[in-house]
C-alpha cells in the first residue's frame, strides 16, 4: 500500500517519541512541543498541521491533540474534556476576572448604588451564559449534522467513485483496520530503523542481529496482513469462524506494533541516558524474536 510522502512525514512526526533538551521537549523536526495544562490535566502533545491528514486519521495518530478535540466535537462525539482542552486558557481568565469583580463589588455594596449593583449583576451573569454554550454539547452535534447534509447534497451531483472492494460488504470494516495498521506499522518500523542505526553504528554485529529481527518482524506483519485480507476478500460467508480467524490475523499484527514501540521507547530511552550496556534494549529484542517464533508456530 502506498502514501503521499506529506502524509507519511507527519504520520512519522505525529508517532515519533519526543527528544528532550535542556527541560525542553521537541518533535523529530525540532520544533519545540509546548506543555498545554487544565485544572484536570496536563498534555505534552505534538500537534498535527492541518491539511494534512483527514479527521480519522487524525483521531487515530493523534487523539490527545487539540485538533482531536475538536474534530470529536464536530462529530458528535466530544465531551466536556474536549471543550476544556480547546479552551485550556478560560478556567484561568475566569478567574481573574471574577477576582477584579468580587473587589468591585465591595466598592459597589459600600456605596449602596442600585445602578452600580445592578450592572455588576450582569456582568457576573454574562459568563455563566458563555460557559453554558461553549458546554451545551448538542450546537457541536447541530452543526456537524447540517455538514453532513450539506455533503450529502452536493455528493449527489457527483459520480460516485469505483469501488474494487469485492468481498461480503459485512466484512469491509476489516479492511479498513488492516490498511491503517499497516500505515502505522510502515512508519513505526522505518522510526525504530533509524534509531538502531544511530545506536549501534554499522557495521555492527548487534546492529546487524536487530536489523535482521526488523526485517523477520515486517515479513511475518505482511504474511499475517496478506493471509487476513484473503480471508476477507475470498470467504464466502460471515462466520465466526471466519471473523476469529481475522481477528487473530489482527491481533498478531498489533502485538508486532506494540513490541516495535516498546523498542522504539527503549532505545530513546538508551540513546538519551549514560548508561549504554543496552541491556534492555536486547531484551526487549529478545522478546520480539519470541513473538515472531511463537506467531509462527500458531
Amino acid at each position: 500500500m502506498s502514501i503521499e510522502t506529506p502524509k507519511l512525514n507527519e504520520i512519522k512526526r505525529l508517532t515519533t517519541p519526543l527528544t528532550f533538551k535542556n527541560q525542553k521537549a521537541y518533535d523529530n523536526s525540532g520544533n519545540e512541543v509546548k506543555i498545554s495544562e487544565t485544572l484536570s490535566d496536563v498534555r505534552l502533545v505534538v500537534e498535527p498541521k492541518k491539511g494534512i491528514l483527514s479527521d480519522d486519521e487524525v483521531l487515530q495518530y493523534a487523539p490527545l491533540s487539540k485538533l482531536a478535540s475538536a474534530i470529536r466535537l464536530k462529530k458528535g462525539i466530544g465531551n466536556s474534556q474536549d471543550v476544556l482542552y480547546i479552551k485550556e486558557s478560560l478556567p484561568w481568565y475566569l478567574g481573574l476576572y471574577y477576582v477584579v469583580l468580587i473587589c468591585i463589588s465591595f466598592a459597589v455594596t459600600y456605596a449602596k448604588n442600585t445602578i452600580l449593583m445592578f450592572i455588576l449583576l450582569i456582568l457576573t451573569i454574562i459568563p455563566l451564559i458563555y460557559l453554558y454554550y461553549i458546554f451545551k454539547l448538542d450546537k457541536y452535534k447541530k452543526v456537524n449534522t447540517s455538514k453532513k447534509q450539506a455533503e450529502v447534497t452536493q455528493a449527489t451531483k457527483i459520480e460516485k467513485p469505483i469501488d474494487n472492494y469485492t468481498g461480503l460488504d459485512s466484512l469491509k470494516e476489516y479492511k479498513k483496520e488492516i490498511n491503517n495498521l499497516h500505515v502505522v506499522f510502515d512508519v513505526k518500523q522505518e522510526v525504530v530503523r533509524g534509531l538502531i542505526k544511530k545506536r549501534f553504528e554499522p557495521p555492527q554485529i548487534t546492529y546487524d542481529k536487530f536489523i535482521k529481527t526488523i526485517d523477520n518482524a515486517e515479513k511475518l506483519f505482511l504474511t499475517q496482513e496478506e493471509s487476513a485480507l484473503n480471508i476477507i476478500n475470498l470467504a464466502a460467508e460471515d462466520t465466526q469462524r471466519v471473523r476469529s480467524e481475522i481477528d487473530s490475523k489482527i491481533e498478531s499484527m498489533k502485538r508486532i506494533i506494540n513490541q516495535i514501540e516498546d523498542l522504539t521507547n527503549e532505545l530513546v530511552i538508551n540513546i538519551s541516558s549514560d548508561d549504554n550496556s543496552g541491556e534492555d534494549v536486547k531484551n526487549l529484542i529478545d522478546d520480539m524474536e519470541n513473538l515472531i517464533g511463537s506467531v509462527k508456530d500458531y
